[in-house]
Parts: C-alpha cells; structure tokens; sequence
C-alpha cells in the first residue's frame, strides 16, 4: 500500500417525515470506522459504530462501491409481549 496519508470523510442522511437516518464513514492513515444513527423526533433512539476491515478501506480508497456496507450495524429490535 502507497505510503501517502489518506484522510476521507463521507457523511449521508436520509429523512422520511421525523425520522431521520445518518451513515457516516471515516478514514484516517489507513484506519477507520463506519455508523449508523437512527434518530426519532429529533432524539438519537440508535446509534452503532464499528471499525472497517483492511479489504473495505483498500475498496474506498480506490473509489469502488460497496454495496452493504452499513447492513452489518442494522437495529435489532426485541417485541414485548404484553
């Protein structure tokens, strides 16, 4: 890999009515992150962060799409039964 410092930043939101969802991807020397952010309201109801693979930064720094990135980090929800 070049020994060049590679920074990349890339931010999305997505709003339907109060809901809004963020995808968030961050890259810094080689390492990085990604998060998911549902927010309700305009109160944070889920938020899940997680660190991306060698072979993900390799695919973003040469600007390849990555289709399921974020499915990894989707909110689980629990049903009460009443």
């Amino acid at each position: 890999m070049n020994l060049k410092p590679f920074k990349y930043s890339n931010t999305q939101h997505k709003h339907h009515g109060s809901h809004k969802t963020t995808h968030k991807v961050h890259i810094k020397n080689g390492k990085g992150y990604k998060s998911l952010t549902h927010f309700k309201g305009g109160k944070r109801m889920y938020h899940s962060k997680k660190h991306l693979s060698f072979g993900e930064v390799t695919m973003i720094r040469k600007g390849k799409f990555i289709p399921g990135l974020f499915n990894d980090l989707k909110h689980k929800t629990r049903r009460r039964h009443v």
